[in-house]
């Protein structure tokens, strides 16, 4: 298979700080990557630099062939890359419908309202959600709100998702069921994605290959089972035994 995404040798510096350092990551066509690593290991600006919220110092992303680092955030939903956020991004006043709305302005085929509205309350529907179309965003369950967010991006019809940490704030029971509807999806609307998220047990559970961050360096890359047995990620989560001592 061909990558879909490559990241080539990303820098990203705040204010002196290297929240990225040299990260080169490749996502093939058609499957799950999961990218984890411990807090403040540089997933999330990882995703901010491949959707063009982040300039990188130095570095390349190319997506489908396309060096897309000139490109502006809304160009790139448009070239069909979508996230969600790890802190939800939506409009508190807006119906739940009309924030959906918002993820077919990247749609240039959708040409009347009449269709935007159609695909967006579809996409509620294969969520679960289509009985919040009408109530305002503000006030709901966090998780609610997230797979709100999610039906957003699928709207769009993107051909990459990257989804940042879907399972927040999810209990033990959801995650297991939140790790099968990213496996439908994945082949229901035929995308490729890429997962960051802080349940390690579902990233491996749902992943083909696995990506590890620490310190803003890749540290690890594999199938699940060979992540797991690698010895400077179990450093990585667990530190040493001098450490822990």
């Amino acid at each position: 298979m061909a990558a879909i995404l490559s990241v080539e040798h990303v820098t990203r510096t705040f204010g002196g700080l290297v929240a990225l350092d040299h990260v080169s990551l490749a996502v093939e066509k058609g499957e799950i990557a999961g990218l984890i690593g411990p807090n403040g290991a540089g997933k999330t600006t990882a995703f901010n630099v491949i959707t063009r919220l982040y300039k990188p110092d130095s570095g390349s992303v190319v997506f489908d062939g396309q060096d897309i680092l000139h490109k502006r955030a809304h160009k790139v939903v448009g070239l069909g890359i979508a996230r969600t956020f790890q802190n939800v991004v939506l409009f508190p006043t807006m119906t739940v419908l009309e924030n959906v709305l918002v993820g077919t302005h990247s749609r240039r085929r959708v040409f009347s309202e009449r269709a935007a509205t159609k695909d967006a309350f579809e996409s509620l529907e294969y969520l679960g959600l289509a009985e919040y179309a009408p109530r305002p965003a503000a006030g709901l369950p966090f998780g609610t709100l997230k797979r709100i967010e999610l039906a957003r991006a699928l709207v769009s019809r993107p051909r990459l998702l990257l989804l940042d940490e879907p399972a927040g704030g999810l209990n033990h029971e959801e995650v297991g069921e939140l790790g099968s509807l990213i496996q439908r999806i994945k082949a229901d609307y035929e995308l490729t994605i890429l997962l960051v998220e802080h349940h390690v047990n579902l990233v491996m559970s749902i992943s083909d290959r696995v990506h590890v961050l620490n310190f803003g360096q890749k540290i690890a890359e594999g199938t699940p089972a060979e992540v797991r047995a690698d010895p400077a990620v179990i450093e990585a989560y667990l530190g040493t035994a001098d450490a822990a001592a």
